[in-house]
């Protein structure tokens, strides 16, 4: 059978509809892709040159005189925790980061139908998130001036187990400085794993970097965002089903 998206339903007898036709959201099982993306290897990526030559305005329709993005989920994943962040910070221009293909997709799908069934309801429109398929771990400074962002997100980062890997991971000492740069100071850099050795592997480097401190546990409890964080992206929600145990860390930018 064929595929085919849309939010009208306007498909021929017999086609499959990646749409449901319940929520009038897509369905993720027509967006399946492996868990794991080689960040090193060159895909091939539609990129600006710099931060001056994104088009902000085409993802964000509403998008004031002057705004700018400032917060960003790097690897958003299927865009569950990017909806919330969504409704949380009406106010706030959220950017999604995904590397595969099918999954950026059906993240851009979601958004689209979450912003056509939200017309004229005077529900939150979610004109104020969006998503971009691209490599963070390469392109950052690509997209967002010095200092420009406040809040960014690692949520269940691909661990990349195996040792020869380890310099895939979305935390790595060069990285680091990178995401310095694009950050302002005090702004916060939120990460959350399900796996214990990748946890000690965030904290210990980015405690060792000069520009970070990690928030005390008072200070990260506090934040309202925290509880999301465990039950707001597929992936958390999917570690809370299986009882398994998160990790979170908080890091001030300097």
């Amino acid at each position: 059978a064929e595929m085919t998206g849309g939010l009208e339903g306007d498909k021929e007898p017999g086609t499959l509809s990646a749409t449901s036709a319940v929520t009038g959201l897509p369905q993720k099982r027509f967006y399946r892709q492996r868990a794991h993306s080689n960040p090193i290897a060159d895909h091939s990526f539609d990129y600006p040159a710099r931060p001056e030559d994104v088009d902000w305005r085409s993802l964000y329709p509403g998008m004031r005189e002057g705004q700018q993005v400032t917060y960003a989920d790097i690897g958003c994943g299927y865009g569950g925790f990017l909806v919330t962040l969504g409704e949380m910070f009406p106010d706030k221009l959220s950017i999604g980061m995904e590397i595969r293909v099918k999954v950026s997709d059906y993240v851009m799908d979601r958004i689209a139908a979450l912003r056509h069934k939200s017309a004229g309801t005077g529900a939150p429109g979610y004109g104020n998130i969006a998503c971009i398929r691209t490599n963070a771990m390469k392109y950052l400074p690509n997209y967002f001036f010095k200092g420009q962002l406040e809040k960014i997100f690692f949520l269940y980062p691909d661990p990349h187990f195996k040792r020869a890997k380890h310099k895939w991971r979305i935390i790595n000492q060069a990285l680091l400085s990178e995401y310095a740069y694009v950050l302002a100071k005090g702004g916060l850099v939120y990460t959350m794993t399900d796996v214990e050795d990748l946890h000690q592997w965030i904290v210990t480097h980015m405690e060792e970097h000069p520009l970070y401190e990690r928030l005390p546990a008072d200070e990260e409890k506090a934040d309202p965002i925290t509880p999301k964080l465990y039950q707001s992206s597929e992936e958390g929600a999917k570690v809370v089903r299986n009882k398994g145990e998160h990790f979170l860390a908080i890091f001030r930018r300097l």
